[in-house]
């Protein structure tokens, strides 16, 4: 009995061991990611090590460490789903063995945890740390801006447990209800991170829809458009006169003093007609394969995902209408290979796993086009930290909050695992039901909308209302260019 009990001890320990293991080396490649991804839009600066250089660096690894659980709050379904079915399928596999529901519940539990970790604390302090320059009459460093920042952390932490007291007598005055806020780790950062959860589900709710109107305009500029009824050498044509016309005017701006305030306008037209030229020479050296064939199969397989993805969501509203047992719910059952959740097998779990990174993308893509977060729109070698900050908490809210959404939609069955399937609005028929026809709806709205501009525009056109800009969108400020002939239309 006593070997048994050690060999059950060791296998427990090994167990321990190896999901650590894991966790680590997955968490260390999304880690060198994020570090390449914000390298690349951080703002280049001079190699002198001073005081800011080191806070810069400080607040970068921090935005790396959230970016990098912002991308593990993202593989959490789709990693469940594909190891689900992978144990389903080979079951006795001695090589997929570590594979087993205490890893998965393992991921659950970091992901909710270091969620919470940056989003209430890192982020804070990042901020904090990069503004603050240490008390009146305090002797500067590094220390001075370190002490200062856990002041305004400690006001920021009594600031959000007033708001949280105050949201919790107006909703629910209980002596029970208000007694559980004093359980600081079981109830109150879960009720506050269920909080943080709706609003990042109301903030994707509100960004997903305009974001996969949007990404048939994204992926318009990225391909190749065909050429039907267009004249390219006459484009070319009429965009190298105004080139050279622009840089003549900017040649005479620079030897004359009284032009000189014009020469900064005039460089930024110069740079716009270059860079339509250069647009214009990558759609006359594409092959007829890239104009004819490409252009057309990405946007049917845009619309087919858009339209599939509005189509499950109906689906799951007629579910919730007939049985309410359909509603998202949390699952403690560490056993995840009992039956496959997917219809179809694995076919199905790869289209969900392909419509959940759609989303993803068509959320965050919305996100930057909205007008009140276009000012967070990172630029190459040109983003401050504190806007790399808000690109950080952005993203990390909406990542967390796209395993409850995909889950609320009906796009998996897929139960919430660890804190995401404790969040108290979940169980509300009422909140859940219109979510889903909030979705539907405004994503039919956009897509409508995004297709039946064109015939818009002309109708306002035929009206002599064209002057008026009433069919301009912000959202799209290509449409329009590049119409040297009056022959070019835009999708």
């Amino acid at each position: 009995m006593e070997e048994d009990e050690v060999t059950i001890r060791e296998q427990n320990f090994h167990s321990q061991v190896r999901e650590y293991i894991i966790c680590f080396l997955l968490f260390a490649v999304l880690y060198i990611v994020s570090y390449c991804i914000i390298t690349r839009y951080k703002r280049k600066t001079d190699d002198h090590e001073d005081e800011d250089a080191i806070v810069n660096r400080i607040s970068m690894y921090l935005c790396n460490f959230t970016l990098a659980v912002s991308g593990g709050a993202v593989l959490l379904l789709p990693f469940s789903i594909i190891s689900n079915e992978i144990l389903l399928s080979f079951p006795k596999n001695y090589y997929i063995q570590w594979l087993n529901g205490s890893l998965i519940h393992g991921l659950w539990n970091l992901v909710s945890l270091f969620s919470n970790l940056c989003l209430f604390v890192l982020m804070p302090f990042a901020y904090f740390f990069l503004e603050s320059e240490g008390f009146a009459g305090s002797k500067k460093g590094i220390k001075a801006r370190v002490l200062e920042t856990f002041v305004m952390l400690f006001l920021l932490a009594l600031l959000i447990l007033g708001i949280v007291w105050v949201a919790s007598a107006l909703i629910d005055n209980d002596a029970a209800s208000m007694e559980s806020l004093y359980d600081l780790w079981e109830f109150y950062l879960p009720y506050l991170y269920s909080c943080i959860s709706l609003m990042g589900g109301l903030l994707l709710l509100m960004c997903t829809p305009v974001g996969l109107s949007r990404m048939f305009t994204v992926m318009g500029q990225l391909l190749v458009k065909p050429t039907i009824l267009e004249d390219l050498d006459e484009q070319m044509y009429c965009i190298q006169l105004q080139e050279e016309a622009l840089q003549h005017k900017l040649n005479g701006s620079a030897s004359n003093s009284h032009l000189r305030p014009n020469s900064q306008h005039l460089q930024k037209e110069l740079d716009s007609v270059r860079a339509q030229r250069n647009k214009l020479e990558r759609r006359k050296k594409a092959s007829a394969w890239e104009k004819n064939l490409l252009y057309p199969i990405v946007m049917l397989i845009l619309l087919a995902g858009t339209a599939f993805s509005v189509f499950l969501v109906a689906l799951n509203i007629l579910y919730l209408l007939v049985d309410e047992t359909a509603l998202p719910k949390g699952s403690a059952d560490a056993d995840i290979r009992n039956a496959s959740l997917s219809t179809f097998g694995v076919v199905q779990a790869l289209v969900e796993i392909i419509l959940m990174f759609y989303l993803m993308v068509s959320s965050v893509v919305g996100f930057y086009s909205l007008r009140i977060f276009q000012g967070l729109t990172p630029r190459k070698d040109d983003t401050t930290m504190t806007t790399i900050i808000g690109c950080s908490v952005s993203i990390l809210v909406l990542s967390s909050a796209l395993p409850v959404m995909s889950r609320t939609l009906g796009i998996t069955r897929f139960d919430l695992l660890g804190d995401f399937g404790r969040f108290n609005w979940l169980g509300n028929f009422y909140i859940v039901v219109s979510y889903n026809l909030l979705f539907a709806v405004v994503t039919t709205l956009c897509l409508v909308r995004k297709f039946t501009s064109a015939v818009r525009e002309e109708l306002l056109k035929a009206l002599g209302l064209d002057k008026l800009n009433l069919s301009n969108s912000p959202t799209e400020p290509e449409s329009g260019k590049l119409a040297a002939n009056g022959h070019q239309k835009t999708l």
